[in-house]
């Protein structure tokens, strides 16, 4: 696996502190990233352009089926993470075993905190953390037509045909 996935929280912490040392901004995202996709790819090049560095948070394969229901996770978080750490765009990938990510949020404390267009500002978990420690959170334009449950359901029809 990639050295940057970051499996440690104090190891993700030491991190941290060094970026915000050497005045690097830091941009967060999370997500499940079940299937990597050209919607996903967008995304993350977008938010890396916020800021100096770009970590990804993702759901833990326990938590994707508490979101998503039987059958997910696709991949597991082990080959999410390493197939997210190999793009140019992320700097560091961690997992995460919660639901929502608002807890370890408030500890990293990013410059810059984003999610896709398909959230609402006040849906974004960790918003008032980031907020009130002087950092911007926003929503990037979703990328239309472009989602694991629709690259399922394209596959399971094609099965099917």
């Amino acid at each position: 696996m990639s050295g940057k996935v970051i499996t440690d929280g104090g190891e993700l912490l030491r991190v941290r502190a060094l970026l915000r040392a050497a005045g690097r901004r830091l941009v967060f995202t999370n997500g499940c990233f079940d299937i990597l996709h050209v919607g996903h790819v967008r995304y993350l090049q977008a938010a890396r352009e916020l800021g100096d560095a770009l970590l990804v948070a993702i759901n833990s394969d326990r938590s994707v089926r508490l979101l998503k229901g039987a059958g997910r996770p696709v991949l597991n978080e082990a080959e999410r993470a390493e197939m997210l750490a190999a793009l140019a765009s992320v700097d560091f990938v961690t997992v995460f075993d919660e639901e929502s990510p608002r807890r370890l949020i408030a500890e990293v404390l990013p410059d810059v905190l984003v999610k896709g267009g398909d959230y609402a500002l006040d849906e974004i978990h960790g918003r008032e953390e980031v907020e009130a420690a002087g950092g911007r959170v926003l929503a990037l334009p979703f990328v239309e037509g472009v989602s694991t449950t629709g690259i399922i359901e394209r596959i399971v029809a094609n099965k099917k045909a």
